[in-house]
């Protein structure tokens, strides 16, 4: 069976990796647009403490929790090495003991469900700071073992690499869906027609426009996150854990005294790549509230990456009945580097048209109530 995936961010590299492991005969089409989202990302893999209270975003996001350590099992096994994924635990962090209350009932909830949460430690503020040391003075932490952070570029590009050893093959360029008798039957790509069994497109916020001559309105569109590297002379941050505060942002640590923090949700950007004033001292200012510490951190550099984001807080993933043979997985948003690995096993399975492990109605593409307000 040959399946073409458009699209070589998160989903679209595990969804070739996937396939090409099966057997499948995987032509990957990419056309290296700037501003992709998961190049530009750092991963927290933490649903458990998330402050998204969705039962059907959940679902999926714990189970691309859960599905990280057979993934990094794989790559090694077919000698990938270098993806900057790190079980390192996260920290839930406030100053109101009321808050913390409220969270550390909750991951204890989903624990009883999901042991691989881990161990959950109420930390007075001392404490959260030995843990993470540039923290402010009276933020007390939720520290939970099961979190996990992650370099959304290296895991791209180790699955790629993956994919490539099992014969899969990538082409740049800007591929068009072959569209005949309500079947999609491949992708034009530089003048180069490829015959496909099925179609994935898994091309991120430009999926909207790819699918617009098949008549398709994708609810999608681009929201430009900026997000700061940090370095801290002398620091081992090694193992330093995800901190998350009770906003939209976040600070991740690296190895090589590395800090990276973030993100603006810039909804209305368009495909506008470029760093603003605004949105460097947004992302500054949150990450100095919340740690202090790191105030005399050197500015490496800043990272622009265009989300795709739907009009709700769930992804856009399955099939198009008027389209035969496509496969749509896209929408992911800010959840990119959570799900994304495991989204792209359940797009490669519905190109295999597989029974699937869970239900995607929720997830429909095409579903109604796509009206929302993008959050």
């Amino acid at each position: 069976m040959k399946i073409a995936v458009i699209g070589s961010g998160i989903a679209g590299s595990s969804a070739a990796y996937h396939l090409s492991r099966e057997g499948a005969e995987v032509v990957i089409i990419d056309k290296a647009h700037q501003g992709q989202a998961t190049a530009a990302g750092a991963g927290i893999i933490c649903p458990w403490i998330s402050r998204v209270n969705h039962k059907d975003w959940y679902t999926i996001a714990k189970r691309g929790a859960l599905y990280y350590p057979s993934l990094i099992a794989n790559l090694k096994q077919d000698g990938e090495e270098d993806f900057g994924y790190r079980m390192v635990g996260a920290l839930a962090v406030s100053s109101s003991s009321d808050e913390l209350d409220a969270i550390e009932q909750s991951v204890r909830q989903k624990r009883a469900e999901t042991p691989e949460v881990g161990e959950i430690t109420r930390l007075s503020a001392v404490e959260a700071r030995e843990l993470y040391p540039p923290l402010r003075e009276d933020l007390q932490a939720v520290h939970v073992t099961g979190g996990a952070r992650l370099d959304g570029r290296l895991l791209r590009d180790a699955m790629l690499n993956g994919a490539k050893k099992h014969g899969a093959a990538i082409i740049e360029g800007e591929g068009d869906l072959v569209f005949q008798n309500n079947k999609v039957t491949g992708v034009k790509v530089n003048g180069e027609v490829i015959a496909a069994d099925a179609v994935i497109v898994t091309a991120g916020a430009w999926a909207k426009d790819l699918l617009a001559p098949l008549g398709i309105d994708l609810k999608i569109e681009p929201q430009r996150g900026q997000i700061a590297h940090l370095e801290i002379d002398s620091m081992d941050t090694s193992s330093w854990p995800v901190v998350l505060p009770q906003s939209s942002h976040y600070l991740v640590a690296f190895d090589h005294s590395k800090v990276v923090v973030g993100a603006t949700r810039e909804t209305g950007s368009g495909f506008d790549y470029r760093l603003t004033a605004a949105g460097v001292k947004e992302v500054l200012d949150e990450a100095l509230a919340v740690a202090p510490g790191l105030a005399e951190s050197t500015l490496k550099e800043v990272r622009i990456g265009f989300r795709p984001a739907g009009p709700d807080i769930l992804p856009l993933l399955g099939t198009v009945p008027a389209a035969e043979g496509l496969v749509i997985a896209t929408g992911l948003g800010a959840s990119g580097l959570t799900m994304g690995p495991y989204v792209g096993t359940l797009a490669a399975d519905l190109a295999l048209k597989r029974e699937m492990e869970i239900d995607l109605s929720p997830y429909d593409p095409l579903r109604k109530g796509l009206e929302a307000e993008i959050k």
